[in-house]
């Protein structure tokens, strides 16, 4: 037999409750006529309470859930870019036969508007960038994404990464590309066509490191120009970066 849940159990006795009170009013004071009366009016009050409470309070409190949990998400970005993301950019850039290309759109200054950002990701995520795996070492590639396996891997355990597409899809890219090097031993050594297939694994996770780089900056620029400072100072795409002030 299928237990009664507690819920169940408790709105019963809370009706219960309301209409023995009810009773007993109409008992002590004689007044059943008063008695229905304020009780329909307390009913016809019920929906505009359901309003306020449903549709209005409940969005309310779930656009500040939201907005936490966003908050809490970008610091999990800003952390892997500290921990893997900047040195992982420069690392792809150098299989970027374009890379001089790129370098022109994103470039990151102090003076960037939301417009600027706009038009650098647009064109992250639509070049088509000229990426070849032969054109810089794989096994220092390998070295880095290996000594931070562990960590992205931590990162993949976040429960909150649902609310977070983009960035949830640059770890996969990233996951994958890790893998795909770590299972190969001498990356010196690969047939042509294995080359090619990481050529595009490699496009893919750079692809989405760039576009999620670029979202991370724009939002430090927003609520953090402290840290978007350092950020612009940097910059991977800047061959003269240093994070010292000149």
């Amino acid at each position: 037999m299928k237990r009664i849940g507690w819920r169940i159990v408790f709105g019963l006795s809370l009706i219960v409750a309301a209409a023995i009170l009810y009773v007993a009013q109409i008992a002590i004071f004689h007044r059943s006529k008063d008695t229905f009366f304020y009780m329909l009016q307390d009913f016809a009050f019920v929906p505009i309470q359901v309003l306020l409470v449903t549709l209005i309070v409940s969005e309310v409190l779930k656009q500040r859930e939201k907005a936490s949990l966003q908050h809490k998400m970008n610091m999990v970005v800003g952390a892997f870019f500290n921990e893997v993301g900047d040195d992982l950019l420069q690392r792809l850039s150098a299989f970027d036969g374009e890379f001089d290309r790129l370098r022109q759109e994103a470039l990151v200054h102090a003076d960037w508007s939301e417009k600027d950002f706009a038009s650098a990701r647009r064109f992250a995520r639509e070049s088509k960038h000229a990426i070849d795996s032969r054109a810089a070492s794989l096994n220092d590639l390998k070295a880095l994404l290996m000594g931070r396996r562990a960590f992205l891997l931590g990162l993949l355990g976040n429960p909150n990464l649902m609310e977070h597409e983009s960035f949830t899809d640059l770890l996969w890219a990233t996951c994958h590309l890790t893998d795909e090097l770590a299972r190969r031993k001498d990356l010196t050594k690969l047939p042509e066509p294995d080359y090619d297939h990481l050529s595009g694994d490699i496009a893919r996770a750079y692809r989405e490191l760039l576009s999620e780089w670029l979202s991370y900056a724009a939002h430090l620029r927003r609520q953090y120009p402290y840290m978007y400072s350092l950020v612009v100072r940097v910059n991977p795409f800047n061959p003269d970066a240093s994070p010292e002030i000149r």
